[in-house]
């Protein structure tokens, strides 16, 4: 029995539409291994928020729950993690997830998409608007799911080296994760999901987390595909400079480390503004090589064995580095040919002589102006760079990867082109949610669309060929072919090549580790 919005409306009551679906007068409810929920309907699909998936304490790692005997509510968004500048609740009990649904019976086995949400691994939320699954959900015909996970020093501040109590500290945040992806292999068919088809995608340090994942033998098996958007990961922190950061971060609260656990969370968030011992600006929080849940880095020196089996699709966006910097700031304002280089030198993590640099680009773009030349340099041998790493590990194994490049740009502010993050509303369909720098005029909607049916078709086979692109080749070292997506779709092969060659000969350094 399909079940409809129709049939809600109609007040249609505990009508059984195949195990673990019922209907109510007031929403839709599942019961499945974790509990009963009961949520709502949104323009046909039904959609579930705030279902608790664990218990946060702080510093260890998290404590699955038992399973509920009565009716839970799940309408509301479950809160954020704490962070600065959020205004959404926060807690540090933050571990929720979100599903949006088509309304079919439960064995439907329909592919699942989960979103891990970006913010550099201290910011962000699964209750984001542009995240919003509702769309994709409907058109895709697929189950989307996103989640909150602990972030910043919550959730990656490494304790271990400092104090013992605190063994699973640096990674907590990729735990929760992992908690949340073990109980979407448990529940999901009972919303119409197929535990057997689960994707990750991510922008950001989303893509971040689903790399580290791709390395980490407890993630085995819990999904079969990933996708990230402008989020590398090349390595992992270090435990030693994993463990200065924590002391520079219990310096800047003037406390000894071991009293970080007892610290109100406000307290705890104004270290962040601690200096970075390793590379300056705020201390930097990410996935820890710790030994115990983390052994190896996560595409150095090559790509994980344990993920082979794990098709990959990955890109970014052109101009990534034009979302750093406003266009009006008078670091962009007051560039010239006299301090660029030494600007680009301070934004990349390869060691290229920044007048090699400079001129290297005015040579191919002769019309460009310093600032111009500064966001291309810096996307190219910052954000470009790590991702390219990664593909070339992937296809020197011999393994599927899928490489892209969002060309489209934004519509909101025409300055910032083709920015980091622009990616998040087209493959949502989210084109009016507030913030986002698409627009919903019809070129993006169908530029919106064409993604959209590369991501679901990937979803659903492991493979984004669909009737919307040209053929897309799997990345090889020989040709390197790359999507191109803006309004329309274009297959383009070894694209940047001279960007690649200027960067390529340099050793690499990943931000954080």
């Amino acid at each position: 029995m399909i079940i409809t919005r129709r049939l809600v409306l109609a007040g249609g009551s505990a009508l059984m539409a195949g195990p673990g679906w019922a209907l109510a007068r007031n929403g839709p409810i599942v019961t499945c291994e974790a509990g009963q929920y009961e949520g709502e309907w949104q323009d046909g699909v039904a959609v579930f928020r705030g279902i608790r998936y664990g218990r946060a304490d702080r510093f260890r790692a998290p404590r699955p729950v038992a399973r509920g005997a009565n009716l839970v509510s799940a309408r509301e968004f479950g809160p954020d993690c704490p962070q600065p500048l959020r205004k959404r609740p926060q807690s540090e009990d933050c571990l929720f997830l979100n599903i949006w649904t088509p309304g079919i019976e439960a064995t439907a086995r329909k592919p699942v998409m989960v979103y891990i949400h970006g913010g550099a691994f201290a910011f962000g939320s699964g209750a984001d608007p542009q995240t919003d699954g509702q769309i994709l959900a409907s058109r895709g015909d697929v189950v989307v799911v996103t989640l909150n996970h602990r972030l910043n020093a919550f959730g990656y501040l490494y304790l271990a080296g400092l104090d013992p109590r605190f063994p699973d500290s640096g990674n907590a945040g990729q735990l929760d994760i992992l908690l949340a992806l073990r109980w979407v292999k448990a529940n999901i068919a009972r919303f119409g999901g197929d535990p057997d088809r689960v994707m990750l995608f991510g922008q950001s340090g989303g893509g971040g987390k689903i790399t580290n994942l791709m390395a980490a033998p407890a993630a085995k098996g819990l999904f079969s595909r990933v996708a990230t958007m402008s989020g590398q990961q090349v390595t992992a922190s270090g435990p030693i400079r994993a463990a200065a950061r924590t002391e520079a971060f219990a310096r800047k609260l003037k406390v000894a480390p071991t009293e970080l656990p007892v610290l109100p969370a406000e307290r705890l968030l104004e270290g962040l503004a601690a200096e970075d011992p390793a590379y300056g600006g705020p201390v930097h929080m990410g996935p820890v090589l710790d030994g115990r849940w983390i052994s190896r880095h996560p595409f150095w020196p090559d790509a994980p064995s344990i993920s082979h089996d794990v098709n990959m699709m990955m890109g970014g966006t052109r101009d990534e580095t034009r979302n750093y910097f406003s266009p009006d700031s008078p670091m962009i304002r007051q560039m010239n040919w006299d301090n660029v280089g030494a600007q680009i030198a301070g934004e990349l993590p390869v060691d290229v002589p920044p007048e090699l640099v400079v001129a290297t680009y005015r040579r191919h773009m002769p019309e460009a102006s310093p600032s111009d030349i500064f966001f291309a340099a810096t996307t190219d041998g910052r954000s470009w760079r790590g991702q390219l790493e990664i593909l070339e590990a992937r296809a020197k194994a011999g393994r599927p990867v899928f490489a892209y490049q969002v060309n489209f740009s934004s519509r909101a502010d025409p300055r910032r082109g083709a920015e980091h993050a622009i990616d998040v509303p087209l493959v949502f369909g989210t084109l009016s949610a507030k913030g986002s720098p698409t627009g919903d005029a019809p070129d993006a909607r169908e530029a919106s669309v064409r993604m959209q049916d590369c991501f679901l078709a990937f979803a659903r086979t492991g493979d984004p060929n669909c009737r919307a692109i040209p053929h897309w080749p799997r990345y090889t070292l020989k040709d390197r072919p790359t999507m191109m997506f803006d309004i329309k779709a274009r297959l383009e092969r070894d694209p940047r090549r001279w960007q690649r060659l200027l960067f390529a000969p340099a050793p690499y350094t990943q931000p954080g580790t």
